[in-house]
């Protein structure tokens, strides 16, 4: 039996082999990502169930403190009323691994009825999420990290990193400065860095 820093190795491994391969397929789908986040005239949503939504409030989290006016709506609330959050002039980055998940189609349908654009982060871009998308983020991975090939581990860190990629794009070409910054992050270590204390 494999010892704790030998999983630990080959778990760290995959998810790195899982983030070149990321880099590889990155393509013009992505710079329409960033170009639908830019022409944005209201709120980017970010939603997406389980692990997937975990990482989705990350992504939220990550535009909104970097200058892109962004919050989280969960799917299974959005189809009980929470969608009445979402306008016409918003974006929603729906967050699938399968593109197949129930709760998340359904607030799809919702969305498209209100008229907002949407981009699909989902690891099959041939996928129900996908069909409905203006834009596609393949965030794909052969496996999983874990030994049993099950737990979201490696889909989950490409899709945090799909994220990150986007609001960095995103926060460049809006020419976001550490002033920018420092006024949506005033509290804590990285606020008194900021602010030169």
């Amino acid at each position: 039996m494999a010892g704790a820093l030998d999983i630990a190795r080959q778990t760290l491994e995959i998810e790195i082999e899982s983030l070149r391969e990321l880099v590889a397929r990155l393509d013009e789908q992505f710079e329409k990502a960033v170009e639908l986040v830019m022409g944005c005239r209201g709120k980017v949503v970010v939603t997406g169930i389980g692990k997937s939504g975990h990482i989705g409030r990350k992504i939220a989290a990550t535009l909104a403190s970097t200058g892109t006016p962004a919050f989280f709506v969960h799917p299974a609330e959005g189809v009980h009323g929470d969608s009445g959050m979402i306008a016409r002039d918003d974006l929603v980055i729906a967050i699938s691994n399968s593109g197949e998940t129930v709760e998340v189609l359904a607030m799809i349908a919702i969305v498209k009825s209100i008229g907002a654009s949407i981009i699909a982060m989902t690891g099959r871009p041939g996928s129900t999420l996908a069909r409905h998308a203006a834009a596609v983020l393949n965030i794909g991975v052969r496996r999983e990290a874990d030994p049993l090939n099950l737990a979201p581990t490696a889909s989950a860190v490409a899709t945090l990193a799909m994220g990150d990629a986007l609001a960095s794009a995103v926060m460049a070409k809006k020419g976001f400065t550490k002033e920018d910054f420092a006024r949506f992050h005033p509290g804590g270590a990285l606020g008194e860095r900021l602010r030169g204390a």
